[in-house]
């Protein structure tokens, strides 16, 4: 199941990482910040002191979550700490007890606790500390619960990144705007299952639906006409990057800045094993994952289509010589790719949860590091590297802060590319 490319397409695409790189990756490593200067552009503001039997203690770690909006800080030398918030609502304030000091612990409320604002934009959040037993989660319980969370959100990824790797096998085409086509699915289920308050069941599939449409009008209106114009792929990846662009302030506009949710996004977790804990809405979602990605390798593999989609990969020209339609399969491969990146804009944004403007930017890099780490133009090989990369942002989160756990993932796929650069499942020269 395998897109065999030549080495133009592969010198491409690396050209594409190593400038999604450079753009997203600077912003990703940037150190976290002190703790009177997290989220300052905001005017909402959750802020508060620790200290042990009045005296403070520095260096502890305080994270606020919500409405998906996460940000940390740590307390300086006075114990204060202030992280600003995008919106005035209910956040999860957690103090992270590892980072207290020996003996220690939270002794009322838990670690997280909920804080909601009043009728001003600042609120106080306060924890009852001081010499206690922590109720610790072990090691062994924290990577399994992790690991679990990782393959959920690599399941989700690996539905937006097989729908790059079908575009960029049959066209050539590294798709910018692809982030702009997940996040498209998001809203349009949020403008029927909120908006016009139909039942999930009923939204999502339309949402899909149109998303699937959204590819075929792209393709009809845009993408077809600029190839019988012969542009190259360096000028096909540019118009991508203009539709990016255009894409996500129309979105914007449209909804505005702020993060708005689906329904049920806050179903309660339930204890599965150990300190594994998911919501319905979760086991829902992996479920719903397993069920498209082996619906898509049957139609890949066995399907008449699908199998011209491969053919196609491989040698468009000697496939056309052979009496397929090239242009029709396309248009199919755009339908099929803009209706996953949709229903994974949707499972995105109970993950996050939330929905935003521009949430389909947020992982464009890990979708192409996906693709890239399992082999450029490889179904299978992205979606196993899709696994790989959301089972190591989660697990990254145990040694390095939540705004810098992207990281780990692009260190581990550089560390891949410069010992293997065709990726995991890749060829190093076509072969046929």
């Amino acid at each position: 199941m395998k897109f065999l490319l030549d080495d133009k397409k592969r010198s491409v695409l690396r050209i594409v990482l190593v400038a999604l790189l450079a753009l997203f990756g600077g912003l990703s490593v940037s150190a976290p910040a002190v703790a009177d200067s997290v989220g300052e552009e905001y005017s909402a503001t959750i802020f508060g002191n620790v200290k042990v039997e009045g005296e403070p203690v520095q260096g502890v770690r305080i994270i606020v979550d919500g409405g998906g909006y996460t940000a940390e800080t740590v307390t300086d030398a006075d114990g204060r700490w202030s992280i600003g918030v995008p919106e005035v609502r209910a956040y999860n304030v957690t103090l992270d007890e590892n980072t207290l000091p020996e003996g220690i612990a939270v002794l009322e409320g838990g670690a997280t606790q909920e804080v909601e604002f009043g009728l001003t934009d600042r609120v106080a959040k306060n924890f009852f500390i001081g010499e206690g037993e922590r109720n610790e989660t072990s090691l062994f319980d924290q990577i399994v619960s992790r690991f679990v969370y990782g393959i959920n959100f690599g399941l989700m990824l690996g539905l937006a990144a097989v729908g790059v790797s079908l575009v960029f096998g049959t066209t050539g085409l590294s798709n910018f705007s692809h982030g702009e086509m997940v996040t498209f699915g998001a809203v349009a289920a949020l403008i029927f299952g909120v908006g016009l308050q139909l039942p999930l069941f009923v939204a999502i599939p339309i949402a899909v639906a149109l998303s699937a449409g959204l590819g075929w009008s792209l393709d009809a209106g845009l993408w077809r006409p600029l190839r019988k114009k012969g542009l190259g792929i360096v000028q096909l990846m540019i118009v991508s990057i203009g539709l990016s662009l255009t894409m996500r302030y129309v979105i914007q506009f449209v909804i505005g800045g702020g993060t708005e949710q689906l329904p049920g996004f806050d179903a309660p977790k339930m204890q599965l094993f150990g300190a594994v804990a998911l919501s319905s809405t979760d086991l829902m979602s992996m479920g719903l994952s397993v069920v498209v990605i082996v619906a898509f390798a049957y139609w890949l593999l066995r399907t008449k289509t699908g199998k011209a989609t491969r053919a196609i990969s491989d040698n468009p020209d000697l496939a056309a010589a052979s009496g397929i339609d090239v242009d029709r399969v396309i248009r199919i491969v755009w339908i099929l790719a803009a209706a996953l990146a949709g229903l994974a804009g949707v499972l995105w944004a109970y993950f996050r949860p939330g929905i935003k403007w521009d949430m389909g930017t947020q992982i464009l890099l890990l979708i192409f590091a996906a693709v890239t780490l399992g082999g450029l133009g490889t179904a299978f090989g992205a979606l196993i590297g899709a696994l790989i990369v959301g089972v190591l942002v989660e697990m990254s989160g145990l040694i390095i802060p939540a705004d810098l756990k992207y990281v780990g993932a692009l260190v581990v796929l550089i560390v891949v590319l410069l010992v293997r650069p065709q990726g995991l499942l890749g060829r190093k020269q076509r072969i046929g």
